[in-house]
């Protein structure tokens, strides 16, 4: 089993045709590989494991996993970018 991270694609680069994403997960951000969604664009939420965006998703999911990792955790998580 694995644990995907919910985050908001920020910016896209692609070097040489690799492309990576600059994502912000509850207000830190992290580049990820976008190998397994190559779909994926500035503003879209995608979940994060392993440095690979994995899957995209929308917005309320994102939400609602946040939340629930932080219901799980007792870790007051901080607001999406988006929710502020």
């Amino acid at each position: 089993m694995c644990l995907g991270v919910p985050g908001k694609i920020v910016s896209v680069t692609d070097i040489m045709g690799m492309r990576s994403a600059d994502v912000d997960i509850s207000g830190v951000k992290r580049q990820v590989s976008l190998d397994l969604c190559p779909e994926a664009k500035e503003e879209d939420y995608v979940l994060v494991h392993a440095g690979f965006a994995i899957q995209i998703i929308d917005e309320q999911e994102a939400e609602e996993t946040l939340k629930l990792l932080q219901d799980l955790t007792g870790v007051d998580l901080p607001e999406a970018e988006s929710a502020s």
